[in-house]
């Protein structure tokens, strides 16, 4: 196997050695990286994640449908292969890798490292990019779940009527800033000095406020949630409609 590194960082994945099969039967078929030609397919190393970026669409007010990718909301992609877990750096201990080959993820847009692999554009992300993760065709309340210490936060429904009686267009509250709703559904906790993790404050059912610009928005099945970290969460309340 053959290490390959990226600038500034350690060993990303390993280029697996196939008995020299590709120096040896010349109409056997290579795979590619970057252009080049390749031994064997590539595992990714400690919490390194291999994904392949779905292109999801969304109608706009108009109709017009754009790729998600073109706003500034997280990426959707397919995990191609995973790494094991990251050590902890003053334990030793193994830290697992929440996402495993065949999960759908969603990820920050500018986040991991591009790769041409295979003929296939891919990202080269850590599990600690990962937001939220689930299995099957498309996202739905069922089958997401929150990455580690991230929330799932369902938002409150934006007021398109004031106080007066005045009936707002949607289209002047859409770059509103929404940062309070009822958590949906919490992660494992997030990571702390002794390699465990600590469960989350907020429980699925209590209101809860968050910073502003803190939350990333995501739709499923019609319905505005938003992803936040633990830490960037205010204050709660229990629901008092639960």
């Amino acid at each position: 196997a053959i290490n390959a590194f990226a600038p500034g960082s350690s060993s990303i994945f390993k280029i697996n050695n196939q008995n020299n099969r590709y120096e040896t039967d010349i109409g056997a078929a290579s795979l590619m990286l970057d252009g080049q030609a390749i031994r064997g397919p590539i595992t990714p190393l400690g919490n390194f994640v291999l994904v392949q970026t779905k292109d999801t669409l969304e109608a706009t007010g108009g109709g017009i449908l754009l790729p998600d990718q073109s706003k500034e909301r997280p990426t959707e992609g397919v995990v191609i292969a995973a790494g094991p877990g990251k050590l902890h750096p003053h334990t030793g201990v193994r830290i697992h890798n929440p996402v495993s080959k065949g999960m759908s993820v969603l990820y920050g847009k500018f986040d991991g490292t591009p790769l041409q692999y295979d003929g296939e554009q891919m990202q080269m992300i850590r599990d600690d990019d990962v937001m939220l993760f689930y299995t099957g065709i498309k996202m739905t309340p069922d089958n997401v779940t929150p990455c580690r210490d991230y929330v799932l936060v369902k938002l409150d429904e934006q007021k398109l009527e004031t106080a007066s009686g005045i009936v707002v267009a949607a289209a002047v509250t859409k770059d509103d800033i929404n940062c309070v709703g009822v958590v949906f559904k919490v992660g494992e906790g997030r990571l702390c000095s002794t390699g465990e993790f600590t469960p989350s404050p907020v429980s699925a059912g209590d209101r809860v406020k968050f910073k502003d610009y803190a939350g990333n928005e995501i739709k499923i099945d019609g319905v505005e949630y938003s992803l936040v970290r633990m830490v960037d969460i205010l204050c709660s309340s229990p629901n008092q409609s639960e």
